[in-house]
């Protein structure tokens, strides 16, 4: 029946083991999904670990997911097989959801689809903003990303700026490390700066119209070394900088319209979004601002759930057999 036929997202992150479902109108059921265990002090987990954490995690994530929904109602799944679109994009951790998803597949006699990690974030983005249509700028903010993509009338993804070094979900870790934090250390940062007022202390640096994080990296660790600098203040001037670098980005570039989507784990921050929307608008910048929802801006598999539907609808036309 129609009404009772799901579609699985398979996700298998640098962070996070994620499984998610949408039924056969898109409509998101249910997203499961387990961080990794990182020890106080430690920032993250090489690829290796990551890989086996992934083997350990799965099969918990996607028992929770079948706690939801039934195996035998599954209509296609689709995988996150890459980071990000071209040939060279290539990360371990999500080859342990790919095996996953494939042998998954050929028990359940489903097609697989494949995708990146970055489509579905996007993908996830656009759950509850279904009124944003392209042309328009995609920003994706991550532990691992940060790059902001025009996004043309015919889906098509064409990346104008990156972070030459260091991405804005890497300076929040390492400082927040630093200041003793947990990892990952975005929540944990932001109530830190609860409180303080930013006096743009740490300078946003563009670089042939890039993002350049390491010198402000530097500047905060000397500052946590020093310690003369209370640690929410430090906190705030880093939410205050990546802001400062976001809107410098966008006003440096010529954007396919003034509409801007943003995602990722650090965009789920509740300070970072009020704080661009506060200094867009106090300077009467143009951008008209749109966000995916706080818990579908980490990483997740709801979107890349939601694009497995779309490849399937569009090879079957909607009729369920």
């Amino acid at each position: 029946m129609l009404m009772h036929k799901f579609f699985l997202g398979i996700d298998t992150s640098a962070y996070t083991t994620s499984c998610a479902a949408v039924d056969s109108e898109g409509q998101l059921i249910t997203s499961c999904r387990q961080l990794f265990p990182v020890e106080i002090g430690q920032r993250g987990l090489r690829q290796s670990e990551a890989v086996f954490a992934h083997i350990r995690q799965l099969p918990f994530v996607f028992e929770d997911l079948l706690s939801k929904i039934a195996a035998h109602s599954v209509a296609a799944i689709c995988v996150s097989d890459r980071p990000v679109d071209g040939k060279d994009s290539y990360m371990p951790v999500f080859q342990v959801g790919t095996a996953f998803a494939k042998t998954l597949s050929l028990v359940l006699k489903v097609p697989l689809y494949t995708t990146t990690h970055q489509r579905g974030h996007l993908a996830a983005a656009l759950i509850g903003n279904i009124d944003l249509q392209p042309p328009y700028t995609f920003i994706h903010l991550s532990g691992g990303t940060t790059d902001f993509i025009a996004i043309d009338n015919d889906d098509s993804f064409k990346p104008f700026a990156y972070a030459r070094d260091l991405h804005v979900g890497q300076l929040i870790d390492r400082v927040g490390v630093a200041l003793s934090l947990p990892f990952p250390s975005g929540r944990h940062l932001e109530t830190l700066a609860a409180g303080y007022e930013a006096t743009s202390r740490y300078p946003a640096i563009l670089q042939e119209g890039n993002c350049c994080f390491s010198g402000v990296e530097a500047q905060a660790m000397r500052d946590i070394k020093q310690g003369e600098l209370n640690k929410g203040q430090i906190a705030k001037e880093i939410y205050d900088v990546i802001v400062r670098m976001v809107l410098k980005v966008l006003n440096n570039h010529v954007l396919p319209s003034q509409n801007i989507l943003i995602t990722g784990g650090v965009a789920s921050s509740k300070l970072l979004r009020n704080m661009l929307l506060s200094r867009s608008n106090t300077r009467r910048l143009p951008y008209q601002f749109y966000f995916g929802q706080a818990s579908l801006s980490g990483d997740n598999a709801a979107g890349v759930a939601y694009i497995g539907f779309k490849k399937w609808e569009e090879t079957n036309y909607g009729n369920f057999d």
